[in-house]
């Protein structure tokens, strides 16, 4: 039986997992929750670049005496590939990163810009991958993905999935009627953005059409839909086969009626989408309630007896948002603040990803690895951030920065072999300046040396 959709899962069964608490890892003793993890960093190789692998090694754990709250910032300089940068009044923004196994390659996408602002969006763009073992050996050109648009609208949000039983490529967005702004939208109460998206059955060489599904997938409840948005960054096919799409809406609880109706009451709430037919119908999961929960990704973890969903949403509050679901997506308990991940005031897009524990390794089966901006004051220093226990927001550990600097949204995805990727935003005056990839390993032996052999 499905949970009714459309509504804020304030009032829905709880989940049989327990309530969290009121914050998440409130009161804990952070140092001592998990063993210490270091990040292996590899550099990919472009065309006619030398052959050896350069490996940067650093702790991922706060050492004994240190405060909540420092990070390591490393003394090397991490082999890391500009793929987007800005120029000539262009700029790109919103990262999206997909690993396909089809073909060992990745999609990194983003959106093409006239500025920096959301509605001077135009159409997303593509760079394909070439992974060889751990490195990526040539980046392709950039490909304007300009006919994946309706007419009269800008395409933002990228948000791709990999279905690996047809291995097609699926390719999320949202376009928005020229001249609409969000802020517009949310002071009339009427959206201007349709859900769409895209498939490619070669890896994304090719793409089909795009198709609006927005009147499918929410249906009714749309008129009480302000706008909305996917992602951003990528969605993900769970171990059931269903097809999870994150988003968010700004959800209009209250109208003054009169002469003109007007929204006096609308709050942010994230979703999901998903599709349990590989893609051919789509359907919605109830809205997160409780606080304002924006931006989102979600990650499978638990096992296949009881899997669970955990969602990390963007939240005002400057703490991140957690929420978790045990029946794939349909519903989610209450969002509880998870205070060791900070946000910048207003909040900043992170990505989340599960991954199969390193062997030998204490801990759950499964982990996770979050990336966001650990500077709470401003969007600065891209963290990484590992979990060795999923359902304890205690469990995550000090960040490993990235990038030292201004840095904005990411997005992170798994490749077999412990291998990882992110796509961020950087630059060195300005986080809108470049969107920049490296790859990366998980290494559980705890050695604290930062190290380029």
């Amino acid at each position: 039986t499905r949970v009714p959709r459309g509504r804020p899962a304030g009032d829905s069964p709880g989940i049989p997992l327990g309530s969290p608490p009121a914050c998440w890892g409130e009161g804990r003793d952070f140092s001592a929750v998990a063993p210490p993890v270091s990040l292996l960093l590899v550099s990919h190789h472009s065309a006619g670049a030398p052959e050896e692998e350069h490996i940067i090694r650093s702790h991922l754990h706060r050492s004994q005496g240190e405060p909540q709250g420092s990070h390591h910032v490393p003394d090397h300089h991490l082999p890391q590939e500009t793929l987007f940068r800005q120029a000539g009044g262009v700029t790109y923004r919103i990262p999206a990163l997909l690993y396909v196994p089809l073909d060992d390659s990745f999609l990194a996408f983003a959106e093409k810009r006239s500025s920096a602002r959301d509605e001077d969006a135009k159409y997303l763009v593509l760079r394909r991958g070439c992974q060889h073992g751990t490195s990526v050996k040539q980046w392709g050109p950039m490909e304007e993905l300009s006919a994946l648009a309706l007419p009269g609208h800008r395409t933002m949000n990228p948000c791709p999935l990999y279905d690996a039983r047809s291995s097609t490529v699926f390719l999320f967005c949202i376009c928005v009627e020229q001249g609409k702004t969000e802020r517009c939208q949310i002071w009339s109460g009427c959206s201007a953005a349709r859900l769409c998206f895209a498939t490619s059955a070669d890896g994304g060489r090719s793409w089909s059409t795009l198709r609006d599904v927005t009147d499918e997938a929410i249906g009714a409840d749309l008129s009480r839909w302000a706008t909305f948005a996917v992602g951003p960054g990528h969605g993900l096919q769970l171990d059931s086969g269903r097809l999870v799409v994150p988003a968010y809406t700004y959800y209009v609880h209250g109208c003054l009626c009169g002469a003109l109706r007007l929204p006096c009451f609308t709050c942010q709430h994230s979703l999901v989408f998903y599709s349990d037919d590989g893609g051919r119908c789509w359907h919605k999961g109830a809205l997160l309630g409780g606080q304002r929960t924006g931006e989102c990704q979600v990650a499978e973890v638990g096992g296949p007896r009881q899997p669970v969903l955990y969602c990390s949403a963007r939240a005002p509050r400057g703490c991140r948002a957690v929420a978790l679901s045990t029946d794939l997506g349909l519903s989610f308990q209450q969002p509880a603040p998870c205070v060791a991940l900070g946000e910048p005031p207003g909040g900043c897009q992170g990505s989340v990803v599960s991954f199969a524990a390193p062997a030998r390794s204490a801990g759950a089966p499964t982990w996770l690895l979050y990336s966001h901006p650990t500077d709470r004051q401003r969007r600065r220093d891209l963290g990484l951030y590992v979990n060795p226990s999923p359902l304890d927001g205690a469990g995550w550990q000090q960040p490993w920065v990235l990038h030292a600097g201004p840095a904005g949204y990411s997005d992170l995805a798994v490749c077999p072999g412990g291998v990882f990727g992110c796509l961020f935003e950087s630059g060195a005056s300005s986080a809108c300046e470049e969107i920049t990839f490296c790859l990366f390993t998980l290494d559980p032996s705890g050695d604290q040396d930062l190290k380029a052999p």
